[in-house]
């Protein structure tokens, strides 16, 4: 039996994790009272396709995306389960007063589903790419923050954090992205998956990037270096098992992420582990840089956050550590 799914290669089956919303919550209203809001981008965030099924659980709020969150969170303290969806760029910075005081501060039950975020929304260019938004949620308390590899990863998370108390950010991109998983994966809200086995280095990654991260330890292992790969896939809380498992036993760590490497993911390894497990690290994602207008593709080569620059990161990282 195996998590990853038989087609991954170089031409893995391509699926875009925003449907995992639609479909997701679908499937989680089935036995749950949930309701679905957005801000005049239903198509876009696939909100519609959950309106089709449950017109009376639709709400559209049309461009006021504070009010997005300020109503989400009146149903959340009526009872309701809220998922309120919109690009990540207006979710994480537009309404980050409302986010902060009541989704956060107060600990409803809202939850907060994301798309468009990371360089590979593309062509529509650093005004609407989301690069910092992982720091932005991760660093309000109560907070849960998920950032799913893949399509099937994505369904699963949108369908659990039904069952996750309080507020739940959840990242989402546009562009379709390689699909890792098989049916025999299980995402465990809190627990990074272990998806390749190694003991030279363990390379962090989430969100499209575990792609880029399993093309790379296949390249190592051509050159004799064996790597770990771990989907991080929950960024807060962190799985710290996992994590000082990883450092103690493979002594040297890459995160690589399609965000801001201030704040982020790499960020959150960091802070933890360089108050409790020390080893030479290597951090790739966006270097303070704003986003450009560019198809998607072209700019993971253009950010150098393919697998061909992170096995030169493992390969850094190793030396730091001999």
């Amino acid at each position: 039996m195996s998590i990853l799914h038989r087609e991954l290669s170089e031409k893995a089956l391509m699926m875009p994790t925003r449907d995992a919303f639609g479909k997701g919550t679908i499937e989680a209203a089935k036995n749950n009272d949930i309701y679905v809001l957005t801000s005049d981008v239903a198509g876009s965030v696939r909100a519609d396709w959950f309106a089709k099924v449950y017109p009376e659980r639709f709400i559209e709020l049309g461009i006021a995306e504070q009010n997005l969150v300020a109503v989400a969170a009146g149903m959340a303290i009526s009872g309701k389960i809220a998922y309120a969806s919109t690009f990540g760029v207006f979710l994480s910075g537009r309404v980050w007063d409302q986010v902060r005081v009541l989704a956060a501060y107060s600990q409803t039950n809202i939850k907060l589903v994301a798309t468009h975020t990371g360089v590979t929304v593309g062509e529509d260019g650093a005004t609407h790419q989301a690069l910092e938004d992982i720091a932005l949620m991760r660093v309000l308390p109560n907070m849960t923050v998920i950032v799913p590899a893949d399509y099937t990863e994505a369904f699963q998370a949108v369908v659990a954090a039904a069952k996750i108390p309080g507020p739940v950010y959840i990242r989402l991109g546009r562009s379709s992205g390689p699909l890792i998983f098989s049916d025999e994966y299980e995402f465990v809200p809190g627990k990074a998956a272990l998806v390749n086995n190694g003991h030279d280095l363990t390379i962090i990654a989430c969100g499209m990037m575990v792609y880029e991260a399993l093309l790379a330890a296949r390249q190592l292992r051509e050159k004799g270096i064996s790597a770990r790969v771990l989907n991080l896939s929950t960024i807060k809380p962190l799985d710290k098992e996992a994590l000082l498992s990883a450092a103690r036993e493979t002594r040297a760590i890459i995160t690589v992420e399609e965000h801001q490497i201030a704040g982020g993911m790499g960020s959150a390894v960091a802070e933890f582990l360089s108050q409790n497990e020390s080893v030479p690290m290597e951090m790739m994602g966006i270097k303070d840089k704003f986003g450009i207008s560019g198809n998607a593709d072209a700019l993971l080569d253009y950010y150098q956050l393919r697998a061909p620059y992170i096995v030169k990161a493992a390969e850094m990282v190793i030396s730091r550590k001999r």
